[in-house]
């Protein structure tokens, strides 16, 4: 594809469509474009493909495709309208209707290709609201045998408890490594796209106000122009990893307690784009979690609380703490003060470990050993450990076991949704009223910090329908398209359900690939 001009460490590189980054959206775009038979560059700063795609449980909020059909799930897209106009008003409403009239073709043009395959899984929408739909509406990869991807397996960014390690993959691709795997089977399928790693974009070029291509600078600090003559793609992630951005622009939290890859995600790719003029928004904002440190300091993604309760620095409850991850975190950055951190208190009915999902699992003996954790014989010990009151946090015990032995969480509603409930304990159900509510009396009683975390900022470039970027003027800044996390989010502050990031990052990485693809 293409041709290479070397001028000693300076080089042209010519292709059709320039992909930067090499998660899902850009992977999508690139796959895109290369089988409308353009020749397409993927560059990747890093040494690993996928990002924080690659992280994902790779849940795919991509409504109304035939994957959903074919499982019974009950969705549709008029049911997703319905469901987002609910959350969203008219909030990007042109650019939610242009995800929602595609995403299907999104799902079907992956699956036309023998290497990608999706089966839809219970995981409920994330708000109860109009159009919402209690075992949710995403669709998921198949796993994927490593043996499959051959060479390109070292490629492909491990889970992120194996990637902290430096160790490898381990047989099978699931979850984000699968999608991941998939779509980069699939565009080498193609023939036409070359991916190169450890290539970071380092500047947009520019002819006449029409973005032309970039300057791209290899490991070894050797740098080439890459002429892009139908188009830039930035789908590389957001800035979470930036710190000095993050303060600028008042993003909670930072990156000690962000999700994604370390080295990755600096936001560099948005600089360049608004150099140029690029608008931006929602840079404020994040997709938040709750994160549990591991007993060297880094961050582990908790949800799907099983039991305990979470308290402040006064050993008060201060929110359900069943709520989906990004409202949880929303209600701890709510009074940051008070809740960071956050202590996640339960006994030890499940052993000594905590009663939730902890992406990568937290070992409880490293845990105490190393004073993250703390455990006592008694909720009076327990808080002088912690350093909370220890009469109200007695107290606190005292009102939940009460809430749990009627049922109802007056306070907070816990156990009242389908969200909260689908991660409930099946044999709690026979034994309380309320599954989500289950009794803290089996000591000793443990205490693990939670605080705010991210699985990415959410804020970016302003793009339109067509997934191309806008000017402050509000005007297309032609040859520059954007997806992903390098894109302001159609959710603005809301997160609906699990996969949205993904399924709208695909969904527009696909309309800037067709966009350039028919010269638009």
């Amino acid at each position: 594809m293409g041709t290479t001009v070397e001028g000693g460490r300076q080089g042209l590189r010519e292709c059709d469509v320039l992909v930067v980054g090499s998660g899902a959206g850009a992977l999508t775009g690139a796959y895109t474009a290369a089988s409308a038979g353009l020749d397409v560059l993927v560059v990747e700063r890093t040494p690993l493909l996928g990002g924080t795609s690659a992280y994902s449980g790779a849940a795919c909020w991509l409504p109304g495709s035939e994957v959903q059909r074919r499982s019974d799930a009950g969705d549709s897209t008029e049911s997703a309208r319905s469901y987002l106009h609910a959350l969203l008003g008219d909030f990007e409403q042109e650019r939610r209707e242009a995800f929602l009239r595609h995403a299907p073709e999104v799902v079907a043009t992956l699956e036309a290709n023998e290497h990608v395959a999706f089966a839809w899984r219970a995981f409920p929408d994330y708000f109860e609201a109009p159009g919402s739909l209690p075992l949710g509406r995403s669709v998921m990869p198949a796993d994927l045998p490593l043996a499959e991807l051959g060479a390109d397996a070292a490629l492909v960014r491990p889970a992120v408890d194996r990637d902290r390690g430096a160790r490898g993959h381990d047989g099978m691709l699931d979850g984000g490594r699968a999608l991941i795997g998939r779509l980069l089977l699939a565009v080498r399928s193609t023939g036409r796209a070359e991916v190169r790693t450890r290539t970071a974009m380092t500047e947009l070029t520019a002819e006449e106000g029409r973005v032309t291509g970039a300057v791209v600078t290899a490991e070894d600090g050797t740098r080439s122009t890459v002429r892009a003559r139908r188009g830039v793609l930035l789908a590389a992630g957001g800035f979470e990893r930036n710190a000095q951005r993050r303060t600028a622009e008042g993003v909670p939290g930072g990156p000690a307690t962000s999700m994604a890859p370390a080295g990755s995600n600096d936001g560099g790719p948005m600089d360049a784009a608004t150099a140029l003029g690029a608008a931006t928004g929602l840079l404020d904002e994040a997709w938040w979690c709750p994160v549990s440190p591991q007993p060297d300091g880094a961050p582990s993604f908790v949800l799907g609380l099983r039991g305990g309760f979470l308290i402040d620095a006064e050993g008060r409850r201060f929110a359900n703490e069943s709520l989906p991850y990004d409202r949880m975190g929303r209600e701890l950055a709510a009074d940051a003060a008070l809740r960071d951190p956050a202590h996640l208190v339960f006994d030890s009915r499940e052993g000594g470990r905590m009663p939730l999902i902890a992406v990568p699992d937290i070992d409880p003996e490293a845990s105490l050993a190393a004073g993250t954790w703390h455990r006592a014989d008694t909720l009076e010990e327990l808080a002088r450990s912690i350093g909370v009151p220890e009469a109200r946090l007695r107290a606190t015990a005292e009102e939940f076991n009460a809430a749990a032995a009627t049922g109802e969480d007056a306070s907070f509603g816990r156990g009242t949704s389908a969200y909260d409930r689908f991660f409930a304990d099946p044999a709690a159900a026979e034994e309380h009223p309320n599954p989500c509510l289950v009794p803290l009396t089996e000591p000793p009683y443990y205490a693990a910090p939670v605080r705010l975390g991210d699985l990415g900022t959410k804020g970016g470039l302003r793009t339109d329908a067509a997934a191309r970027v806008l000017r402050t003027d509000g005007t297309v800044l032609p040859g520059l398209y954007a997806a992903g996390n390098t894109a302001a989010s159609l959710s603005g502050r809301c997160y609906p359900g699990p996969g949205i990031p993904l399924g709208t990052a695909m969904t527009f990485g696909y309309l800037a690939a067709r966009g350039m693809a028919s010269g638009a």
